[in-house]
């Protein structure tokens, strides 16, 4: 396989008799933006999933930053992130309660979580809104939200 930082090889997802994703084969060069559009069961979640190393293919073999997701996921976890499009926040807690529960959640010293509590609310453009019901933010306040609650960012 190549130096670039994404390459798949005739990649296979099947799932009993059905087929999800049937030998797709492409290259990402450095700095190139990729999409996938598609119908809804055209394979785009599965493709990604195979590439975040959450699925195995059944067919073909898959490179991401150098790293083979089948065999180490943990390695590639650390250098990727994703944003799905549901978010795993709680409706019922503020933004602030939120970041202090994932704080709290992925070990974060107790003496650093107000630092970082209005590090991740700043980086969010949050400050304003801290203190409202995530489920009465809007949904690009919620990913922003989200996105500041990957444990890298956390822990940064």
């Amino acid at each position: 396989m190549s130096d670039n930082p994404i390459q798949v090889e005739n990649v296979t997802k099947r799932f009993g008799q059905f087929t999800a994703v049937n030998q797709v084969s492409f290259e990402a060069r450095p700095g190139e933006v990729l999409g996938w559009l598609g119908p809804n069961g055209a394979g785009k979640t599965t493709l990604m999933r195979m590439l975040l190393g959450l699925l195995h293919p059944t067919e073909g073999r898959m490179h991401v930053l150098g790293f083979d997701p089948v065999t180490e996921p943990k390695k590639l976890h650390a250098s990727v992130g994703y944003m799905s499009q549901l978010f795993t926040l709680y409706n019922d807690l503020t933004a602030v309660e939120n970041i202090q529960f994932y704080g709290e959640a992925y070990g974060i010293p107790k003496s650093q979580r107000a630092q970082r509590e209005q590090e991740i609310l700043q980086m969010a453009g949050l400050e304003a809104n801290k203190n409202r019901l995530t489920a009465h933010l809007s949904g690009g306040w919620r990913q922003r939200l989200a996105l500041e609650q990957i444990p890298n960012q956390l822990m940064a």
